[in-house]
């Protein structure tokens, strides 16, 4: 009876033991996939990270990749948050920021088509001025403002456009 107990003690002592070991290294293994996960989100949205810094619209690209990303592997994206020190990737600074920029090169553009326009016309009220009223020369005139009208206007519906996404990423 005495050396079944011992035996029962023993066989428990080394199912336990062996329950410890078998966790211990799936810990280990589980926190080895999510450092090389982490590594691997990393990879990937490092490309993204320049580009939207370079141009603004590619949030508009990577940030919905993001996101789900983010769903999928909320671990790796924790590691990465607390090792940037703000959300991974894009944090809503850096999305206001593209905002702000994406404005600030909307007036950019505006200024200088205004400028371009302005002499483009000029040269063609001149032409009229220097022909008498060709209707050619006239016809020159209003195919400038035609132009300018039409650029201005694809140009500003991209711009709100883009403008409404940069917004409704940080809502």
């Amino acid at each position: 009876m005495m050396l079944t107990l011992l035996s029962a003690l023993i066989v428990a002592a080394a199912v336990g033991w062996g329950a410890a070991v078998v966790a211990r290294e799936l810990r280990w293994w589980r926190d080895r996939t999510v450092e090389a996960r982490t590594l691997d989100l990393l990879t990937v949205f490092t490309p993204a990270i320049a580009a939207a810094s370079d141009d603004p619209r590619a949030l508009l690209v990577w940030q919905p990749i993001a996101a789900a990303a983010r769903q999928l592997f909320p671990d790796a994206f924790g590691a990465l948050d607390r090792a940037a020190g703000a959300r991974f990737p894009f944090s809503p600074d850096q999305i206001q920021a593209a905002h702000a920029r994406w404005t600030a090169d909307w007036l950019a553009w505006e200024l200088a088509h205004d400028a371009e326009f302005k002499l483009k016309a000029a040269a063609a009220e001149a032409e009229l001025a220097r022909s008498g009223g060709d209707p050619v020369a006239r016809a020159r005139l209003d195919a400038v403002e035609r132009e300018k009208l039409a650029l201005y206007q694809r140009h500003y519906a991209d711009y709100v456009r883009i403008a409404k996404a940069l917004q409704a990423l940080l809502n």
